[in-house]
């Protein structure tokens, strides 16, 4: 994967089976991933009230993604995300999701 996470475009990285992913929250990734979630507000008062599920998330990751790696599939994603941790997510959440909110 080329490039790490460029802040002033709202990117965020997430450790997958140790290699570093790229989460860009574009327009088109944000729209693919509120028709499979539902509202994205909906998603960011879930994730404040502590009720967000860890699919939700993959789910956002998922969508998010800059570049998939060749071969990776969503199941191999999700399964990496809960073996790193949600404190290791975390932080890439949050970013997302003050993406969402304030927008770029």
């Amino acid at each position: 994967m080329s490039g790490g996470a460029n802040p002033a475009r709202g990117e965020a990285s997430v450790r997958i089976a140790g290699e570093t992913l790229v989460l860009r929250p574009s327009f088109a990734a944000l729209v693919a991933a509120e028709q499979e979630l539902g509202p994205l507000f909906a998603l960011v008062e879930r994730a404040a009230d502590g009720r967000l599920g860890l699919g939700e998330m993959a789910g956002l990751f998922w969508h998010c993604l800059r570049e998939r790696p060749a071969g990776l599939t969503r199941e191999a994603f999700g399964e990496g995300l809960a073996a790193g941790g949600l404190a290791a997510a975390t932080p890439a959440l949050r970013v997302l999701l003050g993406q969402i909110l304030a927008g770029r």
